[in-house]
């Protein structure tokens, strides 16, 4: 058991780290740890895995958050942060609209998180409405991706082929919603153009 709460630390660890410096695939970091749970054969171990994930995710977008809104855009480029302004410019709109259900949605689809996360600093969002709306978020991220190893876990039975299996699904799925969306750009619509601009 000792073995196991240190994991969880790791998993924090790993999610808030990946949170920040986006490089980590911390949605396969979830799913893995969820496959190792699924054999140990107690639903704690699972809600364990999840409460860790999404904690971890939490405060790696709080520090993310953090450092967009004191650094702006000039500590973002830096960082590498900032890559495509014209789909900035539409996440913005949309922030401006309905703010939370954006950041709802944003940490479930790949590659939608950061722009979001820049998206809502830049604009000043208060850090309240933050705050609250990233907490369901992060917890409905978790339970998605936790979800993904339980199934990993369910099919095979082997831990580790699980495990395997999981993080190669997640690996698929974002590179080729990556691929798609580089091949299809979003187009701005004229009424969030002229949000934009306004």
């Amino acid at each position: 058991m000792i073995a196991y709460v240190g994991a969880l630390f790791w998993l924090f660890g790993v999610v808030a780290f990946g949170a920040v410096i986006p490089v980590v695939p911390t949605g396969a970091a979830v799913s893995g740890a969820a496959t190792l749970a699924f054999h140990e054969h107690h639903p704690l171990t699972i809600l364990l895995t999840i409460a860790f994930g999404a904690a971890g995710a939490y405060v790696g977008d709080l520090v993310m958050y953090a450092m967009c809104r004191l650094g702006g855009e000039k500590l973002a480029r830096r960082l590498r942060w900032l890559r495509d302004e014209e789909h900035l410019a539409t996440v913005k709109g949309r922030l401006e609209r309905n703010p939370l259900p954006v950041l709802l949605v944003s940490r479930l689809i790949p590659g939608g998180r950061v722009p979001v996360l820049l998206a809502a600093a830049f604009l000043g969002l208060a850090w309240r409405t933050f705050v609250l709306a990233n907490l369901p978020a992060c917890a409905l991220w978790a339970v998605v991706y936790a979800m993904i190893g339980v199934v990993g876990g369910s099919v095979f039975p082997q831990p580790w082929q699980g495990v395997v299996a999981a993080v190669i699904l997640i690996l698929v799925v974002n590179q080729t919603i990556s691929w798609w969306q580089k091949r299809h750009p979003p187009s701005a619509s004229p009424a969030s153009a002229s949000e934009a601009e306004a």
